[in-house]
């Protein structure tokens, strides 16, 4: 699977916390049964960046959090089907924006949210868009919304080390 990662949002990233967020999207699309060999990549841009694509391509004024570039229309893999070969294709991230939001959450009830749990999130919702989830209808943001949560849990919980439902324990493989 071929991630890259890039930062071009000026917000001086760690390379560390760039290298998570390629673990994320690679547990992600693993868990969505993406073909070993697809490729992805997620830029993180500053907000006059996207602003200028939230424009040229959604035909919005001004900075968003995240754009979707789908590529090759790649779906997620049925259990019993292998999944399609090529370009999941590109997320661009707005740092700043993200750490907007997280501040607003914070300041609805949700501390200890971080600028990094946004990027997660919004990680996890991009991919999502790139593998063809949506939510302009009440059933299908239930669907992408349900699916996304459970993703960031299983991410936590992977992080932490605890056995993920699906998982095989040890002794059983």
């Amino acid at each position: 699977m071929s991630i890259e990662i890039l930062d071009e949002s000026g917000a001086d990233v760690d390379p560390d916390r760039l290298a998570e967020l390629a673990r994320l999207a690679r547990f992600v699309m693993d868990r969505m049964r993406v073909h070993p060999q697809a490729e992805l990549c997620l830029k993180l841009v500053d907000e006059p960046t996207i602003a200028e694509l939230n424009g040229r391509w959604m035909g919005k004024d001004g900075p968003t959090d995240v754009l979707a570039f789908p590529m090759d229309e790649l779906r997620p893999g049925l259990v019993n089907e292998d999944p399609e070969e090529g370009v999941l294709g590109d997320l661009v991230l707005c740092h700043t924006v993200a750490a907007r939001q997280a501040d607003e959450a914070r300041g609805k009830g949700q501390p200890g949210y971080s600028t990094d749990d946004e990027v997660d999130l919004l990680t996890v919702h991009g991919i999502l868009h790139l593998l063809g989830y949506d939510h302009a209808e009440p059933e299908e943001h239930a669907e992408m919304f349900g699916l996304q949560a459970r993703l960031l849990a299983e991410w936590q919980a992977a992080r932490t080390g605890e056995e993920l439902p699906g998982d095989v324990p040890d002794g059983e493989r």
